[in-house]
Protein backbone atom coordinates (compact mmCIF):
# COMPACT_ATOMS: atom_id res chain seq x y z
CA UNK A 1 0.00 0.00 0.00
CA UNK A 2 1.45 3.35 -0.94
CA UNK A 3 1.79 6.07 1.66
CA UNK A 4 0.12 9.48 1.53
CA UNK A 5 2.14 12.65 2.04
CA UNK A 6 0.44 15.11 4.41
CA UNK A 7 1.50 18.72 5.00
CA UNK A 8 -0.09 20.53 7.90
CA UNK A 9 0.46 23.10 10.60
CA UNK A 10 0.93 21.31 13.89
CA UNK A 11 0.98 23.26 17.14
CA UNK A 12 1.96 26.38 15.22
CA UNK A 13 4.75 24.83 13.14
CA UNK A 14 4.82 23.39 9.64
CA UNK A 15 4.82 19.60 9.70
CA UNK A 16 4.91 16.84 7.11
CA UNK A 17 4.47 13.11 7.43
CA UNK A 18 3.72 9.97 5.46
CA UNK A 19 0.87 7.71 6.44
CA UNK A 20 -1.21 4.81 5.22
CA UNK A 21 -4.49 5.91 3.60
CA UNK A 22 -6.42 4.20 6.39
CA UNK A 23 -4.35 5.65 9.26
CA UNK A 24 -6.19 7.72 11.84
CA UNK A 25 -4.95 11.16 12.78
CA UNK A 26 -4.28 9.76 16.26
CA UNK A 27 -2.03 7.04 14.83
CA UNK A 28 -0.14 9.57 12.69
CA UNK A 29 0.33 11.94 15.63
CA UNK A 30 1.64 9.17 17.87
CA UNK A 31 3.49 6.91 15.43
CA UNK A 32 4.71 9.25 12.68
CA UNK A 33 5.19 12.49 14.62
CA UNK A 34 6.06 11.20 18.10
CA UNK A 35 3.34 13.21 19.85
CA UNK A 36 2.10 10.72 22.43
CA UNK A 37 0.04 13.07 24.60
CA UNK A 38 -3.23 12.19 22.90
CA UNK A 39 -4.38 8.75 24.02
CA UNK A 40 -6.52 6.05 22.45
CA UNK A 41 -9.07 5.14 25.04
CA UNK A 42 -11.84 3.57 23.00
CA UNK A 43 -11.08 3.88 19.28
CA UNK A 44 -14.72 4.76 18.61
CA UNK A 45 -14.98 8.45 19.59
CA UNK A 46 -16.79 7.80 22.85
CA UNK A 47 -14.20 8.76 25.48
CA UNK A 48 -12.51 11.98 24.30
CA UNK A 49 -9.00 10.92 25.36
CA UNK A 50 -7.73 11.60 21.84
CA UNK A 51 -9.33 15.06 21.47
CA UNK A 52 -7.42 17.54 19.32
CA UNK A 53 -8.43 20.74 17.56
CA UNK A 54 -8.43 20.44 13.77
CA UNK A 55 -9.10 23.63 11.81
CA UNK A 56 -10.70 25.24 14.86
CA UNK A 57 -13.02 22.34 15.70
CA UNK A 58 -12.64 19.73 18.42
CA UNK A 59 -12.39 16.24 16.96
CA UNK A 60 -11.72 12.77 18.25
CA UNK A 61 -8.50 12.07 16.38
CA UNK A 62 -9.25 8.32 16.41
CA UNK A 63 -12.18 9.02 14.03
CA UNK A 64 -10.39 11.31 11.57
CA UNK A 65 -8.21 10.00 8.77
CA UNK A 66 -4.72 11.45 8.95
CA UNK A 67 -5.02 12.45 5.30
CA UNK A 68 -7.90 14.77 6.24
CA UNK A 69 -5.37 17.00 7.98
CA UNK A 70 -3.78 17.91 4.63
CA UNK A 71 -3.43 21.70 4.54
CA UNK A 72 -5.10 22.00 7.94
CA UNK A 73 -4.12 23.26 11.34
CA UNK A 74 -3.89 20.90 14.30
CA UNK A 75 -3.47 21.66 17.98
CA UNK A 76 -2.65 18.82 20.35
CA UNK A 77 -2.00 18.75 24.08
CA UNK A 78 1.68 19.33 23.29
CA UNK A 79 0.76 22.72 21.80
CA UNK A 80 -1.38 24.03 24.66
CA UNK A 81 1.46 25.41 26.79
CA UNK A 82 3.31 28.42 25.45
CA UNK A 83 7.07 27.88 25.63
CA UNK A 84 7.78 26.45 29.07
CA UNK A 85 4.79 28.18 30.70
CA UNK A 86 1.69 26.12 31.42
CA UNK A 87 -1.59 27.37 30.03
CA UNK A 88 -3.97 28.47 32.83
CA UNK A 89 -6.15 25.40 32.18
CA UNK A 90 -3.16 23.13 32.76
CA UNK A 91 -2.13 25.04 35.89
CA UNK A 92 -5.65 24.93 37.33
CA UNK A 93 -5.91 21.18 36.68
CA UNK A 94 -2.82 20.79 38.86
CA UNK A 95 -4.03 23.19 41.55
CA UNK A 96 -7.48 21.59 41.79
CA UNK A 97 -6.24 17.99 41.65
CA UNK A 98 -8.37 17.52 38.53
CA UNK A 99 -6.40 14.49 37.40
CA UNK A 100 -5.36 11.16 38.80
CA UNK A 101 -4.16 8.54 36.34
CA UNK A 102 -3.83 11.25 33.65
CA UNK A 103 -5.11 9.14 30.76
CA UNK A 104 -8.11 11.39 30.04
CA UNK A 105 -6.37 14.62 31.04
CA UNK A 106 -4.96 15.63 27.63
CA UNK A 107 -8.39 15.38 26.02
CA UNK A 108 -10.03 17.34 28.83
CA UNK A 109 -7.39 20.09 28.66
CA UNK A 110 -7.61 20.43 24.88
CA UNK A 111 -11.41 20.53 25.09
CA UNK A 112 -11.39 23.05 27.95
CA UNK A 113 -8.98 25.33 26.11
CA UNK A 114 -11.14 25.11 22.97
CA UNK A 115 -14.15 26.14 25.04
CA UNK A 116 -12.37 29.09 26.66
CA UNK A 117 -11.01 30.22 23.29
CA UNK A 118 -14.63 30.47 22.07
CA UNK A 119 -16.34 31.50 25.28
CA UNK A 120 -14.15 33.14 27.93
CA UNK A 121 -17.04 33.42 30.38
CA UNK A 122 -18.86 30.05 30.42
CA UNK A 123 -21.40 29.05 33.01
CA UNK A 124 -20.90 25.82 34.92
CA UNK A 125 -23.64 24.25 32.81
CA UNK A 126 -21.85 25.29 29.61
CA UNK A 127 -18.57 23.78 30.88
CA UNK A 128 -20.28 20.51 31.77
CA UNK A 129 -22.04 20.40 28.39
CA UNK A 130 -18.85 21.18 26.45
CA UNK A 131 -16.86 18.49 28.30
CA UNK A 132 -19.61 15.86 28.06
CA UNK A 133 -17.70 14.01 25.32
CA UNK A 134 -14.76 13.39 27.64
CA UNK A 135 -14.92 10.53 30.10
CA UNK A 136 -12.96 10.15 33.33
CA UNK A 137 -13.04 7.03 35.43
CA UNK A 138 -10.85 8.30 38.27
CA UNK A 139 -11.62 11.81 39.53
CA UNK A 140 -15.26 12.42 38.90
CA UNK A 141 -16.04 15.68 37.20
CA UNK A 142 -16.39 18.25 39.97
CA UNK A 143 -12.67 19.03 40.26
CA UNK A 144 -12.36 19.20 36.48
CA UNK A 145 -15.26 21.65 36.18
CA UNK A 146 -13.89 23.77 39.03
CA UNK A 147 -10.47 23.86 37.36
CA UNK A 148 -11.99 25.04 34.06
CA UNK A 149 -14.13 27.69 35.79
CA UNK A 150 -11.09 28.94 37.71
CA UNK A 151 -9.00 29.04 34.51
CA UNK A 152 -11.77 31.02 32.80
CA UNK A 153 -11.76 33.56 35.63
CA UNK A 154 -7.99 33.91 35.40
CA UNK A 155 -8.04 34.31 31.64
CA UNK A 156 -10.75 36.99 31.87
CA UNK A 157 -8.54 38.98 34.24
CA UNK A 158 -5.86 39.03 31.54
CA UNK A 159 -8.28 40.30 28.84
CA UNK A 160 -10.14 43.56 28.58
CA UNK A 161 -13.79 43.08 29.44
CA UNK A 162 -15.88 41.93 26.49
CA UNK A 163 -19.12 42.89 28.20
CA UNK A 164 -20.82 46.21 27.77
CA UNK A 165 -21.25 48.04 31.08
CA UNK A 166 -24.86 48.21 32.25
Amino acid sequence: MSKIHVSTTLNGDAAEFLCDPSASLLDALRDELGLTGSKEGCGSGDCGACTVVLDGEMVCSCLVFAAEAEGGTIQTIEGVAESAVLHPVQQKFLEHGALQCGFCTPGFIVAAKALLDRNPDPTETEVRYWLAGNLCRCTGYDKIVRAVMDAAAELRQDRPSERTPA
